[in-house]
């Protein structure tokens, strides 16, 4: 028999064998496995079985299918955050995107999103998640004049416990060749509370650098107390070195070829530069004037929307290193925690933060970054080579 017509079987046999007494089930059983050639167990199972028994999902019913949308929602406005640092920021940037009118929020779906761990966040999320990347080139050229003036950075230098010591690296934007002028990135990062700077550059020249790092220098919500810099002929300069001198700023330089000595910076150069501006190759006025308008907005999305995860301490168990990090924070709420703002500079921030819309500024942001790949110099195309044959050209 086949595997439908037992099914078949079964049902019609089922009826009869609910309804005989013990004897009478036994010859029932006894004839149903003759016929079927089940085993005597298995066929009992399948006569015991009920026509109705619904078929479905097994253990927990699901809890948070209602509000994956909304989630999905602030995962995008958030620009696509892990879960471990958004879980922490949830409140925050609900109570942010219902003030500027971008969702709506009931009191039970507020109140899941809220709980819901980093794991549950990751499974949640998983369906709409994309990934990619590229291997960037390298434009240091080291620099040796000065270079033993400038001292590798130590612990005794810098206090990585206090805001305004920063890590700075420039970024090409020199596309498939580093061959002829281009533009640059000078991207900066603050050690201690993870606030970003960048500012396009004209070229990589000495006196430009320096000009770069002084915007950033007034940009910055701290008093800039230490500079921290690969081994490029860009910074290790005297125009560079009198400078941080004249301004009575600690210069040091990381060890040659440990790209690790400057993490944090390397780390956003990634995240920021590589990962939005991509790897284009920019030399007009336009792309300068476009750069500087993106990286305007980045900085307000990065610096009041992005929460970051220090680490706060590291221990080895054998082979094992064991990582304790503290809660996520944006570089913002870290200054404030901190009390490292001054009240002047405290109520400008608080007045810009109030006049921010997250998923206005991404708008913004994305319409700015369009533009810019529009302005990128991208080589033409390579024509075919004509194959000749015996009878002549095609």
């Amino acid at each position: 028999m086949t595997r439908g017509s037992i099914s078949e079987y079964a049902v019609v046999m089922r009826g009869r064998y609910g309804r005989a007494d013990k004897k009478g089930k036994g010859k029932i059983l006894d004839e149903f496995v003759r016929v079927t050639g089940y085993h005597r167990k298995a066929a009992i199972r399948m006569l015991l079985k009920s026509a109705e028994r619904p078929r479905g999902r097994r253990g927990r019913p699901a809890r948070y299918r209602a509000v994956v949308q909304p989630l999905e929602a602030i995962w995008e406005a958030s620009d696509r955050l892990c879960s471990k640092r958004l879980q922490p920021f949830m409140p925050e940037l609900i109570r942010v995107l219902r003030e500027h009118g971008e969702q709506r929020f009931d009191a039970l779906e507020e109140a899941k999103l809220c709980r819901m761990s980093p794991a549950t966040i990751d499974r949640l999320l998983r369906p709409a998640r994309q990934v990619g990347g590229r291997k960037p080139l390298s434009t240091t050229r080291p620099g040796s004049l000065l270079k033993n003036a400038i001292p590798i950075r130590t612990f005794a230098d810098w206090e990585e416990n206090k805001p305004g010591f920063l890590e700075v690296d420039l970024v090409a934007h020199c596309g498939e060749s580093t061959e002829g002028f281009y533009l640059n990135t000078l991207s900066a990062v603050d050690v201690y509370s993870g606030w970003s700077e960048c500012v396009p550059v004209w070229g990589k020249g000495q006196v430009r650098v320096r000009t770069a790092l002084h915007r950033i220098r007034q940009r910055l919500p701290v008093p800039l107390l230490g500079v921290d810099s690969d081994n490029g002929g860009e910074f290790i300069n005297q125009c560079f070195y009198i400078y941080c001198s004249k301004e009575k700023v600690t210069f040091t330089r990381s060890r040659s070829y440990k790209k690790n000595d400057s993490c944090h910076v390397e780390q956003k150069n990634g995240n920021v530069v590589r990962r939005l501006v991509g790897y284009d190759r920019y030399t007009s006025k336009k792309s300068f004037d476009c750069l500087d308008r993106l990286y305007s907005g980045i900085r307000l999305y990065m610096n009041f929307f992005q929460p970051t995860m220090k680490l706060w301490s590291k221990t080895r168990h054998g082979a094992k290193v064991h990582k304790v990090y503290e809660r996520a924070e944006t570089p913002y709420q870290r200054l404030l925690r901190v009390g490292a703002l001054s009240e002047e500079k405290r109520v400008e921030l608080a007045a810009t933060y109030r006049g921010l819309n997250p998923v206005a500024l991404l708008k913004q942001i994305n319409s700015t970054l369009e533009h810019l790949w529009r302005l990128a110099d991208r080589p033409a195309p390579t024509p075919r080579p004509v194959r000749k044959t015996q009878a002549g050209i095609r």
